[in-house]
């Protein structure tokens, strides 16, 4: 894998940059990149003292000197594998009601704008594939037409994980309040009522040589996609790890896991599965240049950006 071009902006904006998988072109498109939330309120378990321990694991553009936030950024990942135009995660969306999240609450992006830079216009789009349906991963799902919520990508059809959908079903005929369960109403539920959603079952493989592995935790149907072209690999992360700290503490679960206990298996897991391997990692948050490896360091893992 490796970058061929690169364009990038920081806050609620533009960054887009474009990576080689084999013969697959994949753009990456941020719809937001910069401090978002302080580390002791998205770790439950932070410990500063393990940051401290390890200077030389952290890295640059980790942490906002000005706030103290975490630098975040919000990804939706465009494959072109040459049969099928695939995006992968879809963001945060314009015009949602996200009350409790400020920052995002009724949005106004470019993120169509920068999708056709692609080369891509949402009528080309041939599969959506959800790594997990969280508002900031499915908000693109859909768009504002007159008042109703439409598919964005009216020719795709909306690859989601069974137990995902159904989880968030549960909740949603609960009436629970939370925008999670806010973005099932928005941006999941209409793909559904359009026919277009299809749910699909652990270990599900679609034939351009895509994988999907149940990676639970974070939320009980959470999945990595793999992608293989020829000789090369590289697997989209999702949320398994949010952020570079949780490399030097994979203990450190967020407080938007469903199952935290679960979250860090999984991410440990995955962590020592891929540590010092061939595998590249596109994580759904990790800021610019998002693609990398694993390195081990003794005891600890940090995070090789590819440039």
């Amino acid at each position: 894998m490796r970058y061929i071009s690169a364009l990038a902006t920081t806050g609620t904006g533009t960054i887009m940059q474009t990576t080689r998988i084999g013969d697959f072109e994949v753009h990456r498109i941020s719809e937001f990149e910069g401090p978002f939330i302080a580390p002791e309120t998205f770790f439950p378990a932070y410990d500063a003292a393990i940051l401290r321990a390890n200077p030389d694991m952290q890295g640059p553009t980790l942490v906002d000197p000005a706030s103290g936030k975490l630098i975040f950024s919000f990804l939706s990942f465009v494959v072109k594998t040459g049969r099928h135009n695939i995006l992968i995660d879809a963001c945060i969306g314009n015009h949602k009601e996200r009350p409790t999240r400020p920052q995002f609450h009724r949005l106004q992006s470019p993120f169509l704008a920068d999708l056709a830079r692609t080369g891509v216009t949402p009528e080309q789009i041939d599969f959506v594939m959800c790594t997990h349906l969280h508002w900031d991963h499915v908000g693109w799902n859909t768009r504002l037409d007159n008042g109703r919520w439409v598919p964005t990508f009216p020719n795709a059809r909306y690859l989601m994980a069974r137990r995902e959908f159904e989880h968030w079903q549960g909740m949603h005929a609960k009436g629970e309040e939370s925008p999670h369960v806010r973005a099932f109403d928005d941006s999941v539920l209409p793909v559904v009522k359009s026919g277009q959603s299809v749910l699909v079952d652990d270990g599900y493989a679609f034939e351009d040589g895509f994988f999907f592995e149940h990676a639970p935790g974070h939320t009980p149907g959470n999945v990595v996609i793999e992608a293989r072209s020829r000789d090369d690999r590289a697997v989209f992360l999702g949320d398994v790890i949010h952020h570079q700290f949780q490399l030097m503490a994979p203990a450190w679960s967020t407080s938007a896991c469903t199952d935290p206990v679960l979250s860090k298996a999984t991410r440990t897991r995955l962590i020592e599965q891929y540590a010092d391997s061939c595998m590249r990692l596109l994580p759904g948050h990790f800021p610019s240049p998002t693609a990398g490896k694993i390195v081990r360091k003794g005891n600890a893992f940090r995070f090789a950006f590819e440039q």
